[in-house]
């Protein structure tokens, strides 16, 4: 992990890349696109917005939204099989004692998503999951992380809309203001899950992790409690030219972080942590490699990035790696190959035929 921060500042909005035919065949295969009974575009013709506000009374970046009389009872049973086929595979028995509680939507950021917050009407338990508009880049990047990280993603897809589950966690800033130096969790251990985090970002081309796009999971242990960082946002994969911009470390508002870091750690450390999580990545790719040579394919093929973008990363990524074999790259997909088999080169070495392993 490199220990100089140099604050990587906001970009334009990315646009949104459509599904196209190659990864819905991907997504199909892995039951990853689904029929749906409510999409995007339907929820986006609500009657009414109101603002919500926190605990607290400050208001927040979404509004409840209000749809007319006559349709709410078919649109909130609608989203109930949908919430149905994100936990139980759709299985309409075991959830019928649950109800939609309210529908909100952002405006801000890339995605604009609807929040639907599900009520278990038995003991007043709440869950959510979010109502997207389908974008490659996101797409690639739920199932990247699902495939190469110690995370499992349930999402799935239905033309132009997209499904997320809810993902539980600390959110970076306020895991940043209220536990980083609160002794709650060994420092050794937050700086190991840092770096981690941070070689899992950079080697699979995940960008924009600034606090808010992260959470914090916090796990109690037998002895003492335990972390993990995992991403929310996956709106920015592999779509800027900047290689900063894929390490979280770069980030204003994560200098805190990188700075806790050079305060726990010495080089020699951070590089043995920067390595395990190399090797992991390695063996959960080699595990399920046949599916993810399939993605990559489809990735490779994907125009999800202008090209002076993906040229003036493969240029700053055969700098960082002294590998001129990213110059041949012409594709994000085919970037995020060349990550991969440089970490093969680093754990393993060169394999005598050279074949490529994903």
């Amino acid at each position: 992990m490199e220990t100089v921060v140099r604050p990587v500042q906001a970009s334009p909005k990315k646009p949104s890349y459509p599904v196209r035919p190659g990864l819905r065949s991907y997504l199909r295969r892995y039951r990853r696109d689904r029929e749906l009974p409510v999409t995007y575009a339907r929820l986006l013709d609500f009657h009414e917005a109101i603002p919500l506000t926190d605990a607290n009374g400050k208001p927040t970046l979404w509004d409840s939204v209000i749809y007319r009389a006559e349709e709410m009872d078919d649109l909130y049973e609608g989203l109930k099989v949908i919430y149905a086929l994100l936990r139980v595979d759709g299985d309409m028995s075991v959830v019928q004692h649950l109800y939609v509680d309210r529908v909100d939507f952002c405006s801000f950021g890339n995605s604009t998503p609807f929040r639907i917050r599900v009520v278990n009407a038995f003991n007043d338990n709440q869950d959510y999951f979010y109502v997207k508009k389908a974008d490659a880049s996101r797409v690639y990047g739920l199932e990247l992380e699902h495939l190469l990280s110690p995370n499992r993603l349930n999402y799935f897809t239905c033309g132009d809309t997209l499904i997320e589950e809810h993902i539980v966690g600390i959110p970076g800033d306020v895991f940043i203001a209220r536990h980083l130096n609160s002794g709650q969790i060994k420092p050794i251990r937050i700086a190991k899950e840092l770096v981690k985090f941070n070689e899992r970002c950079f080697i699979r081309l995940l960008g924009d992790m600034r606090a808010y796009n992260f959470v914090a999971v916090i796990t109690p242990d037998f002895e003492e409690a335990q972390l993990r960082i995992r991403a929310m946002d996956f709106d920015q994969q592999s779509y800027n030219g900047r290689k900063n911009f894929y390490l979280p470390q770069f980030f204003r508002d994560n200098a805190p972080l990188a700075q806790f870091c050079i305060n726990h750690l010495n080089p020699q450390t951070a590089l043995q942590y920067q390595r395990e999580e190399q090797a992991l990545m390695l063996q959960r790719a080699g595990i399920i490699a046949d599916r993810l040579a399939l993605l990559l394919d489809e990735m490779t093929q994907d125009p999800i990035a202008p090209i002076e973008k993906i040229y003036e990363l493969r240029t700053s990524l055969a700098d960082h790696f002294s590998r001129n074999e990213y110059l041949d790259c012409e594709s994000m997909g085919a970037l995020v190959r060349e990550n991969l088999e440089t970490v093969r080169l680093k754990i393993v070495g060169s394999i005598p035929d050279g074949a490529p392993m994903f």
